[in-house]
């Protein structure tokens, strides 16, 4: 339903498995005339089509089922744009983008004069939650999303390893990403980033395993001070399981990052985070 194209072709080749009500006579020239003028009727068919991506990104990472996508509800379009904006005119144009697919694909616009108002409403809310920040509030991590990147990620490539384990135990162990990666490769100090020897693992007294990372430096502890995470086994996306599955894939010493992969040439890298965001 979503083959391979380009950005611009996606309105009209991304299809759902219900059929649309019939919007002509079945007639072979006016059919094409129909399909020709719905192509020619838009100028920037790839900016609709990068919004487009990015609502299937979303029903991917919820678990919206595909029938339930085209036509979408108003409930599932106000949830996507709760999620999704950067700002509210991108909210506004990923919603263009959703309008502009359903009619390409033969669907009448999915929100009424009303449900605008009321997406409106909550993205002003939003907006007015920022305050003067330049940043957008950035939407949860949740457990679907992490198994969706897990199940992305090849566990026994070494980069793989680093990112999957980095997002688990930032998940878990509520961190945030500048206490698990770095700024720079020439950044990494042992003295204010984790490495080998700062993750322990035991077992509590239930006889329970857990480990225990030890971060030299943490925005909210004091200078010198060290704060302790600690993760517990948390099924298949087990920050436990991803730690040593990165001890195997990337061996390393003691005072090695403890986030860290494998180049090319086989040197311990710590993992910078814009390569990790990349």
């Amino acid at each position: 339903l979503r083959p391979q194209c380009k950005a611009a072709e996606r309105l009209f080749t991304w299809r759902g498995p219900n059929l649309p009500p019939p919007a002509t006579i079945n007639h072979p020239v006016i059919l094409h005339l129909a399909n020709v003028a719905a192509r020619a009727s838009l100028r920037d068919t790839a900016s609709y089509g990068a919004g487009l991506r990015k609502f299937h990104r979303f029903c991917d990472i919820f678990s919206i089922p595909k029938s339930d996508r085209l036509p979408a509800s108003f409930e599932l379009l106000h949830s996507f744009a709760l999620w999704a904006p950067i700002s509210i005119g991108v909210a506004q144009k990923y919603l263009s983008a959703v309008r502009a697919w359903h009619i390409a694909q033969g669907w009448a616009p999915p929100l009424s004069d009303s449900h605008h108002e009321r997406i409106n409403w909550s993205l002003q809310g939003l907006e007015n939650l920022q305050g003067g920040c330049r940043k957008p509030i950035r939407p949860p991590i949740t457990l679907p999303m992490l198994t969706v990147l897990k199940a992305t990620l090849i566990l026994s490539d070494p980069f793989n390893a680093c990112i999957w384990a980095m997002a688990s135990c930032a998940f878990f162990g509520m961190m945030r990403f500048g206490e698990i990666s770095v700024t720079s490769y020439a950044a990494f100090s042992p003295s204010k980033h984790l490495t080998r020897t700062n993750a322990f693992f035991d077992y509590d007294l239930k006889n329970r395993p857990y480990a225990r990372l030890d971060l030299p430096s943490a925005k909210t502890a004091r200078a010198g001070e060290i704060q302790s995470v600690f993760l517990n086994e948390q099924g298949d996306l087990c920050p436990l399981a991803a730690l040593h599955n990165l001890a195997s894939v990337v061996p390393a010493l003691a005072n090695d990052p403890l986030f860290s992969w494998l180049d090319s040439k086989g040197d311990i890298r710590p993992m910078a985070k814009v390569r990790a965001l990349e």
